[in-house]
C-alpha cells in the first residue's frame, strides 16, 4: 500500500485531472464496487481508470481465472505497472472514450460488467457524455456499470451533472452504502438497463 499510495500522489501531482485522487481506494470500497462480478461463466469484465490496480485485484479474485479481464487506463505509468503485477488480465493504455473500438479490435461480445474508477467529479461535461456513451454501447443489456463517488463531492457541479447522466443513461441507478473507512468515504452506484446511448448536454 505504502509504494502503492506514493505511486498515486506522484500521478496525482503531475496529473491531477486526469488522476483525480491523492491515494488509492481501500479494499472494502473495491470489494463493495466488484460484487457485481458474476462468480460463475466465463463473463467480460472492463475495468475502467484502474490506477495502481486495486479494484483490479478484487476483479481476478472473484473471477478465479474465468472469463475475461479488459483494463482500460489512460495513464502509462500506471498501465505499465498494472501490466507487469497483473500479467493475466488484458491491459490496454487507451482513453476509456473509445471503449467501443477496443471491443471490436479485439472481438469481443458487449460487456456484462463495467466498473469504473475514474474521476468522475474532476472531468468536465463533455468528458463525462463522451465515456459514459462509450460505456452504454458497450455493456450488454442485461450487464450492470458500476461506479464510485465521494461522499463530499457530492454537492458540487460537476457530481450532480454525471448523477444526472446516469439516470439518464440507465432505467436504473441505485445508490449503496457509504464506505466511511475508505479516504475519502465513498458510496458506489450501481446502474442497471442501459438505454439505446447516453444523454445530457454537458453542461
Amino acid at each position: 500500500m505504502i509504494n502503492d499510495s506514493s505511486a498515486f500522489l506522484t500521478q496525482f501531482i503531475r496529473h491531477p485531472l486526469t488522476t483525480g485522487a491523492v491515494l488509492p481506494s481501500g479494499s472494502t470500497l473495491a470489494r463493495d464496487i466488484t460484487a457485481t462480478v458474476p462468480q460463475r461463466g466465463h463473463p467480460l469484465v472492463v475495468e475502467l481508470g484502474p490506477g495502481t490496480g486495486v479494484f483490479t485485484q478484487a476483479i481476478q479474485q472473484r473471477l478465479a481465472g474465468r472469463g475475461h479481464h479488459l483494463a482500460v487506463e489512460l495513464n502509462p505509468t500506471f498501465a505499465t505497472g498494472l501490466a507487469r503485477r497483473h500479467p493475466t488480465v488484458d491491459v490496454v493504455h487507451a482513453d476509456a472514450a473509445t471503449l467501443g473500438g477496443l471491443l471490436s479490435e479485439r472481438r469481443l461480445a458487449p460487456a456484462d460488467v463495467i466498473i469504473s474508477g475514474l474521476p468522475w467529479a474532476a472531468l468536465p461535461g463533455n468528458r463525462q457524455s463522451a465515456i459514459l456513451d462509450a460505456v452504454v454501447g458497450a455493456l450488454d443489456t442485461t450487464g450492470v456499470f458500476t461506479t464510485f463517488a465521494y461522499r463530499h463531492a457530492l454537492p458540487t457541479r460537476p457530481a450532480r451533472r454525471f448523477h444526472r447522466l446516469l439516470t439518464e443513461a440507465f432505467d436504473e441507478v441505485t445508490v449503496g452504502r457509504t464506505v466511511w473507512s475508505n479516504l475519502p468515504p465513498a458510496l458506489v452506484y450501481h446502474c442497471r438497463g442501459p438505454k439505446a446511448v447516453a444523454s445530457g448536454s454537458g453542461t
